[in-house]
Formats: structure tokens, C-alpha cells, sequence
């Protein structure tokens, strides 16, 4: 999903329409919060991969130096929109599939 489409602040929505898709208001909830741990867990193995070439195994504190690297990669991370509002979004576009076990 591409980032910049997705809001990063607070939007008022209309319940109805959320229930709409499954019939029912928590299957939703239920539906966006697993997918917002799948989008998660993708970004923070994809932030410790990217981390991990700046691993230093430092004895002491004075060893350890700043890497602007590494800075500016996690800044960039940290500006990420929210997984929630990134699955809310995906949901909303139709874009996530699930079912409902019988």
C-alpha cells in the first residue's frame, strides 16, 4: 500500500458503513486489528533487516559511535503512517480478504 494516500490523523467514520461488509461491527474490528499485526510484523522484521547491517558489538559504552544511516532510516520508519490506520484503509478500498469460519 502506498503510504502517502493514508491519513494520519483523526477521521470520524460512520459505523454503519464499516458493518456494512460483514454485518457486524466487531467482526470488522476484529478483521482490520489482525491485519494491522500483519502489517506490523512485516514492518518491524523489514526495520530490524535493514538494522542489522549497523549492528556494532561494542564492549563499552565510548565505542559506540552515531551512525546517520541508521538515524535517518528510523526516522523514516517513525513517520510511517500507523498499521491501524493503514489496515483501516485497506479495508475501506475493499483490498482485504478474509473469511468466516463456520
Amino acid at each position: 500500500m502506498d503510504n502517502k494516500q493514508v491519513v494520519t490523523n483523526t477521521i470520524t467514520r460512520e459505523l454503519r458503513d464499516f458493518a456494512a461488509p460483514t454485518g457486524n461491527i466487531y467482526e470488522t474490528v476484529m478483521i482490520i486489528a489482525k491485519r494491522s499485526n500483519q502489517i506490523a510484523a512485516d514492518i518491524k522484521q523489514e526495520l530490524s533487516k535493514k538494522l542489522e547491517e549497523f549492528t556494532n558489538y561494542a564492549d563499552t559504552l565510548e565505542e559506540t559511535f552515531e551512525n546517520v544511516e541508521q538515524i535517518e532510516i528510523s526516522k523514516y520508519y517513525e513517520k510511517l503512517p500507523k498499521p491501524t490506520l493503514t489496515a483501516t484503509k485497506e479495508f475501506e478500498e475493499g483490498k482485504i480478504v478474509y473469511r468466516m469460519a463456520e
